[in-house]
């Protein structure tokens, strides 16, 4: 057994263009360029007949690629490694990772899990001016792995560690992967769109491409009706949704059993109990122009499931609480009842899409045998799980190229991109600023995929600008509502009609402008999208908008998110005349004249949850 310590040199600090000259008027401080691993890349491990390589190939100025390779000359299991470096800790402030929590100031501590069915492995800082400091990334987003960092007082320094093979991995000869540094000055979110890319040219990575109908607004039917649906009561909501601008309904649990306890032990055999006469369901939402999207529980088999049996010994654990096994993909014969079971709904029903739900339970339980015998074929679970999804997508392809597929958080990495085409915020209902937050964080990484938000809901007696708030919070993902259409008030359902139109009307802007959210650590309160005419700017925190960027555009908006009722924009140059409408929350317009953006403030005074339209 030998232990190692292995270092290479890679990078020097880089010195300061400006320094000793002296500054001719008062501009933002410009500090240098954080060193990437000024002294050495140090793995620890008990390598025993494994040897590890690693090489670095700098890019261009401030993007590096690490490569990492372990190599034996027997196959054996790999042992525990991690990867060690650091960088000092200059003009960092903040925070990003793809994990679900909201706190991105505290930066002490900064880690994030990631698998080929949960999160993303990256991790970026940045300066108060969200100024891109240090982003890292890992090639492999397949197996489970742990990339972090954690500040030492001692020395002011960010320590990094890349912990790989931590869970039990398969027996091996060789593994591969690549470690991603950024360091350019550059908006965070354009580091993270770079990462995005460089996953998404690689080998097996390559994203499911988005139909149309994935980004349109949808009804669902999780929080209105959680399992107690009734197909008379749905269809009249997808009467109400369509007239509302809505294109699709995502029915979701409780259509597969009569038992309405929210656990799992009758899951798995996939007959439509509830709603006996499922196709002449799907039939009449057709006639209705609405696409029909179906929930499943892809990894389920319940205690009480008639199929139970059938998979004995093919389950990778139980989970006690939901009576509820999760099924091993590593064997034929799983998979194939799982794609079956797709390709005969989509079949029989006319099914347009799925949303495909719990994939982060596919993992190796504490007694799972990582080997590829006695009828499994993969002795890795996250390869399996590869196998599986990456054949779904292609043979329900084969039957309906633009089938839909959702996902949500935390499956939302680079490999569920190849699997689906809808990204969801996970469960956060009635909390504005929490959907605000997932939506962003998600279309941080979702490159072309369609990235939606988690289903709105709010109570009917609700005052209308605040129900509002919940469209206008994620007005820059695609909307999903989950409010009974026919039990709220008349103002509330203008209000829908009115935001779901609007989103409609500006969908290439919102979903496929360049994105820029700022502040990541005060949760976003500004996000703008915009394109070469138009930007669309949704301010739920701040009272001044600085309109750099705006002054060859034809118009830009702004979403009044908040319940203020004024707003100020802030010019450094005369931007010239512009005709001036201000809507409130239900789309009636509360004045309209033409108004001067001169060089300096201007103050617009605003209805809460309004909307202000400024046009050349």
């Amino acid at each position: 057994m030998k232990n190692l310590i292995y270092s290479i040199v890679l990078l020097t600090f880089i010195g300061c263009s400006n320094c000793g000259e002296k500054p001719q008027s008062i501009a933002p401080m410009n500090s240098q360029m954080i060193p990437f691993i000024a002294d050495s890349i140090s793995v620890d491990g008990d390598l025993e007949d494994f040897e590890v390589k690693i090489s670095s190939e700098n890019l261009e100025e401030g993007l590096d690629i690490v490569k990492v390779s372990l190599t034996s000359k027997v196959t054996a299991t790999p042992p525990k490694l991690t990867l060690k470096w650091q960088i000092p800790s200059i003009d960092i402030a903040k925070f990003w990772n793809p994990n679900l929590g909201v706190d991105k100031a505290t930066y002490y501590s900064n880690n994030v899990k990631t698998s080929a069915t949960r999160y993303a492995p990256v991790l970026s800082y940045m300066n108060m001016n969200d100024e891109n400091r240090m982003t890292v990334a890992v090639g492999d987003a397949l197996n489970k792995l742990e990339l972090g960092s954690y500040l030492k007082e001692e020395d002011a320094n960010f320590h990094y560690y890349l912990v790989l093979f931590d869970e039990e991995y398969p027996a091996i000869k060789n593994y591969e992967t690549e470690i991603l540094v950024d360091r350019r000055k550059q908006n965070f979110a354009q580091t993270l769109t770079g990462v995005t890319d460089w996953w998404a040219k690689q080998e097996n990575y390559k994203p499911a491409e988005t139909p149309q109908e994935a980004l349109r607004p949808m009804y669902s039917t999780w929080y209105s009706y959680h399992q107690s649906l009734d197909v008379d009561e749905l269809l009249e909501e997808c009467r109400e949704s369509k007239k509302m601008g809505m294109e699709a309904i995502i029915v979701d649990d409780g259509w597969q059993t009569m038992d309405d306890k929210r656990g799992y032990a009758f899951t798995g055999d996939w007959k439509p109990d509830r709603i006996p006469n499922m196709k002449g369901f799907v039939d009449q939402v057709h006639d209705l122009d609405m696409k029909f999207l179906l929930w499943y529980s892809v990894p389920f088999i319940g205690k009480n499931a008639e199929n139970y049996p059938r998979f004995k010994g093919k389950y990778l654990y139980y989970w006690d609480s939901q009576g509820a096994w999760v099924l091993d993909p590593r064997y034929p014969k799983v998979r194939e009842f799982i794609i079956g079971i797709y390709e005969d709904a989509m079949a029989d029903w006319g099914l347009d899409g799925f949303k495909l739900d719990f994939m982060a339970f596919f993992k190796p339980g504490k007694d799972t045998e990582l080997t590829a015998e006695d009828g499994r074929d993969y002795a890795s679970v996250y390869h399996a799980v590869d196998r599986l999804m990456t054949d779904i997508m292609a043979r329900l392809k084969e039957k309906n190229p633009e089938i839909l597929i959702e996902f949500r958080q935390p499956y939302i990495g680079p490999l569920m991109r190849k699997y689906g085409n809808m990204l969801r915020a996970a469960d956060c209902p009635n909390m504005a600023t929490i959907n605000r937050v997932r939506t962003t964080d998600t279309r941080l990484l979702g490159g072309s995929s369609a990235i939606h938000a988690d289903m709105l809901m709010w109570h009917p007696d609700d005052e209308v600008e605040h129900a509002a708030l919940q469209i206008l919070n994620i007005m820059f993902s695609v909307p999903q509502i989950s409010v009974r259409l026919n039990e709220i008030p008349q103002e509330h359902k203008d209000m829908i009609a009115f935001w779901v139109d609007y989103w409609n009307e500006n969908q290439e802007v919102l979903m496929k402008g360049d994105f820029t959210p700022h502040k990541p650590d005060e949760l976003y309160p500004v996000l703008i999208a915009q394109n070469t005419e138009k930007a669309v700017i949704g301010l739920y925190g701040n009272d001044i908008i600085v309109s750099d960027g705006f002054e060859n555009l034809q118009a830009f908006d702004i979403i009044n998110a908040r319940n203020k009722t004024q707003i100020v924009i802030l010019n450094n140059q005369d931007l010239g005349t512009y005709q001036l409408q201000v809507l409130d929350c239900m789309g009636e317009l509360v004045y309209e004249k033409s108004i001067q953006l001169k060089k300096g403030a201007v103050a617009i005074d605003v209805p809460a949850s309004g909307l202000v339209k400024l046009t050349k």
